[in-house]
């Protein structure tokens, strides 16, 4: 396998929206969640979110808790994991949080059409990595992180990214949670959206896992690629 082993993880509401019509976040999960989702970062070596995400919640993508960063450093690595924004057209604003907080390696992959003074401007931020032509080329980013040395990938969104990575055979699992509450709207991002499969071209799915956690239930998938 040319790529790292992806997977992503996401919680939803109980109609399967991410966030609401305004794309503005909304706490699904608890605390039990945040700190399975923390353990995760801690156990990566990259984590990978779209530029839609970086622009409407602003994350860190930080691993928060103080022993986790700690077993990191032991190991001979940064606190953080490697923070990679998927930005074809280099819009990732300069004072986003990824760049103000935390430690370690930033990678922004833009496409070759993205405007040359930005991606310059970016360059001082990040690692800049150049995949595609309109867009970002998913395949060839994931070929290109795996060549850094990247061999555990965590995948924290948008809709739009999953989509990408998921149409592309380019994901191994998924951890959804699920929460109490229902979202709602025509325009909610739903954890996967895109052009969306064909009836008989569906992505399926193996259960390896499910647990109740606090008001609602972790499911773990396998995704069977063809």
């Amino acid at each position: 396998m040319n790529r790292p082993f992806t997977f992503i993880n996401s919680a939803m509401s109980a109609d399967g929206k991410i966030s609401t019509k305004e794309r503005k976040q909304v706490r699904i999960s608890g605390d039990l969640d945040f700190d399975r989702m923390d353990e995760l970062r801690a156990s990566s070596d990259a984590i990978m979110v779209g530029v839609g995400t970086v622009l409407a919640d602003d994350p860190s993508l930080t691993v928060k808790s103080k022993s986790r960063r700690d077993v990191r450093k032991s190991a001979g690595v940064d606190e953080d994991p490697i923070r990679i924004v998927v930005d074809s057209k280099a819009r990732t604003p300069l004072d986003a949080d990824i760049f103000k907080k935390g430690t370690g390696m930033r990678i922004v992959a833009v496409s070759s059409s993205a405007p040359k003074e930005k991606v310059d401007v970016l360059s001082e931020k990040a690692t800049i990595i150049t995949a595609g032509d309109e867009k970002v080329d998913l395949v060839l980013l994931m070929h290109k992180l795996s060549s850094m040395g990247i061999q555990r990938l965590m995948v924290e969104g948008g809709a739009t990214l999953n989509w990408g990575l998921l149409s592309n055979g380019l994901v191994d699992e998924v951890f959804s949670f699920i929460g109490n509450i229902f979202i709602g709207g025509n325009s909610s991002p739903t954890l996967i959206d895109g052009e969306g499969f064909l009836k008989g071209d569906l992505l399926s799915l193996e259960l390896i896992s499910s647990e109740t956690m606090e008001e609602g239930v972790l499911l773990k998938w396998k995704v069977l690629n063809k």
